[in-house]
């Protein structure tokens, strides 16, 4: 009498359940971040030192034409935050990664969503210090002569950091080291950094260049800049530039989300 062995019938794979942002798994996700940070006193010292001692050698550069540390130091109000917020989260990001921590948070009850919210969170709070900072420095100390409120200039401030905070996300998905995170930074920055019109105005540049710059929203973060330097209210073209960097943050915010991986190949 023959015996069959006893087949074992592997149960059949269930995709996870798509998880909905929680509110507490991302603020529990921002305050692991922001304790973190605490311990990196250098990373600290980055965020938000760098962007001020850069608008002090700004302003004395050009001691001798207050009027153009005014129509340049507006605009790199908005871009010096851009850029250390995306320097700093694109690396720290990738760390996680590299170190196994994203993997295994992961694993846990935290969707991607939750992940990439409570990341910008966390540094969605120091992007409003480091604003602060640089645009209290800039106005009351350094006297960059702006027509309209100042409290307009930290908005515009505020969102650029975000918007920083956003790209630094999204690109950290597509490298495998820090050094390759870095290098990012001269592929997706610095092509802003010449089009958005800081250099020259949009309208003098090439129509090819010029076309290119009305997609990238650094031209409408300097754009907004411009705006509260010449206006004494709120333009409805300052309200435009706003929304479009603020629905550019959330977009690539959800880029990033879409394309989060656990760990490097």
């Amino acid at each position: 009498m023959s015996t069959t062995a006893p087949t074992t019938q592997a149960a059949p794979t269930q995709a996870a359940p798509a998880r909905a942002l929680n509110a507490g798994r991302t603020t529990a996700t921002a305050a692991r971040v922001l304790r973190q940070l605490r311990h990196d006193p250098r990373t600290i010292a980055l965020l938000l030192l760098i962007p001020c001692l850069m608008l002090v050698l700004l302003r004395y550069v050009f001691d001798a034409s207050p009027r153009t540390f005014d129509n340049i130091g507006a605009s790199l109000l908005g871009v010096f935050p851009l850029i250390t917020m995306f320097l700093v989260t694109s690396i720290a990001t990738l760390r996680e990664r590299t170190s196994g921590t994203l993997e295994r948070l992961l694993a846990m009850p935290l969707g991607k969503a939750d992940l990439i919210a409570g990341y910008a969170l966390a540094f969605g709070a120091l992007a409003i210090v480091q604003s602060a900072l640089a645009t209290g420095l800039s106005v009351w100390l350094l006297g960059l002569d702006v027509t309209g409120s100042p409290w307009l200039l930290l908005l515009v401030a505020l969102l650029d950091a975000l918007l920083g905070t956003a790209l630094g996300l999204f690109v950290s998905a597509f490298a495998a080291s820090e050094f390759q995170a870095v290098q990012f930074m001269p592929a997706v920055i610095f092509p802003q950094l010449l089009l958005c019109g800081l250099f020259t105005p949009r309208s003098d540049m090439h129509p090819v260049l010029e076309a290119v710059s009305d997609v990238l929203p650094m031209s409408y973060a300097v754009d907004g800049m411009n705006e509260v330097l010449h206006h004494t209210d709120m333009t409805a073209t300052f309200v435009r530039d706003i929304l479009i960097v603020a629905g550019c943050a959330l977009l690539v915010l959800g880029l990033g989300a879409a394309t989060l991986r656990r760990r490097t190949a």
